[in-house]
């Protein structure tokens, strides 16, 4: 006996046709059975060639296509030239639409779209994760924002929800005796958001933090008089950007990410 053949058709790219027909094959060693994808089938005449290939082979299809008016063609025609032809997502979207009570959208390509959107958001939390805390200067030419300030003001926490939002962000801390990487200055200061706090507030969270770890909370890092100095650093590097300075200091992760992510879009 010949092969077997069965043609996936999808209006868009034809993977969730071609996984669900290949997950149905493996329940017959399907090794013996040739699948032939057929993406981006947007009109009749598509679905007439692939008719005709499937009479002429004594082959299957398998068709995903979101559209009533090729879903209907599409039966027919496989029924008209007696194919066997299964429809994988219409009865799917029918039953939904009973149970919801909502029309589909009807628009090929959705799945793919929210996969590009997924991915742009792992890729944006890989970045921000990779550029954190100053770790490769390089990173600063590549982001779409860069946060600047001393420790504990936020930056990577605040990195990792704008990262959620699809945005590249890296960020830098400020230490007196360390000079900021030359990189800073090279970017377009609008990209750039300094990260201000009040010192009372950043001596009491440096206090918590050393707690937490097991160590005295008098320590030079939670020195009132260490973090103004650290302070003033951080306003004269701020002052030679150029950049825009938000105050962090009453302000939750999410309230100064809608201030940044405000300016960005404006």
């Amino acid at each position: 006996m010949d092969q077997p053949i069965i043609y996936v058709v999808s209006d868009s790219v034809g993977e969730t046709a071609e996984l669900v027909t290949k997950a149905a094959i493996t329940q017959f060693n399907g090794n013996h059975i040739k699948l032939k994808r057929f993406p981006y089938v947007e009109d009749t005449e598509h679905i007439d060639e692939v008719i005709s290939l499937a009479s002429f082979d004594k082959g299957m299809i398998a068709y995903t296509l979101v559209k009533p008016q090729m879903r209907s063609y599409m039966k027919e025609r496989a029924l008209a030239a007696g194919i066997r032809a299964v429809d994988l997502i219409g009865p799917l979207m029918d039953e939904i639409q009973a149970l919801s009570g909502k029309t589909p959208l009807f628009e090929p390509g959705l799945v793919r779209k929210l996969d590009e959107e997924y991915f742009k958001k792992v890729e944006a939390i890989e970045f921000a994760v990779k550029y954190d805390d100053g770790r490769d200067p390089r990173g600063l030419m590549k982001a779409d924002i860069i946060l600047i300030g001393v420790s504990r003001t936020s930056k990577t926490p605040l990195s990792q929800y704008l990262a959620l939002k699809r945005l590249k962000v890296a960020n830098v801390p400020l230490v007196p005796e360390v000079d900021p990487p030359e990189e800073l200055y090279k970017v377009p200061p609008e990209k750039c958001f300094g990260l201000k706090i009040s010192p009372e507030k950043l001596n009491h969270i440096r206090r918590e933090r050393l707690k937490s770890l097991g160590l005295n909370d008098s320590a030079s890092y939670a020195n009132i008089a260490r973090i103004k100095e650290e302070i003033a650093f951080f306003e004269k590097i701020i002052e030679n950007i150029g950049c825009p300075v938000i105050d962090v200091t009453n302000k939750a992760v999410e309230e100064t990410a809608n201030v940044i992510l405000s300016k960005v879009r404006k």
